[in-house]
C-alpha cells in the first residue's frame, strides 16, 4: 500500500498546481502562506482543513471532490493552448499573474 505522503490528497495538490502553472512561491502569495507551509501540505506533513481546500480547489480551478479523490476526473492539460498559456503565466509579475487570476475568477463566475 503507498503512504498518504505520495497519494491522495497531498499528490493532488501538487499535480493541480503543476498543471495550474504555478510555483509553491506563487501560490503561498496568492493564499497567504508562507512557501514552506505549502511543501508540508503537498508532502502530506500538514492537514487541509475545509476551507483551505476550497481556496486550492478555487485557485487550481479543479472539484474539492477531485482533490480528494472522490471523481475521476482528469485535469485537461494536454491542450496545447492551456500549456502556452501556463508558460506565459509565469513569466509575470507577482501582481500582474494576481490580476490576471482576479480576472479569470470573474469571468467564470460569469459564464
Amino acid at each position: 500500500m503507498k503512504s498518504h505522503k505520495t497519494t491522495g490528497l497531498p499528490a493532488r495538490l501538487k499535480r493541480a498546481r503543476e498543471e495550474a502553472g504555478l510555483s509553491q512561491g506563487q501560490v503561498a502569495r496568492l493564499l497567504g502562506f508562507h512557501r514552506p507551509t505549502i511543501t508540508e501540505i503537498e508532502n502530506g506533513n500538514r492537514k487541509v482543513s475545509a476551507e483551505e481546500l476550497a481556496v486550492f480547489a478555487s485557485t487550481y480551478d479543479v472539484s474539492a471532490t477531485w482533490l480528494l479523490g472522490m471523481t475521476s476526473n482528469t485535469l485537461e492539460m494536454d491542450d496545447p493552448q492551456l500549456r502556452l498559456a501556463a508558460r506565459e503565466m509565469r513569466k509575470l509579475k507577482k501582481e500582474d499573474l494576481h490580476r490576471l487570476l482576479s480576472v479569470l475568477a470573474t469571468m467564470r463566475e460569469n459564464s
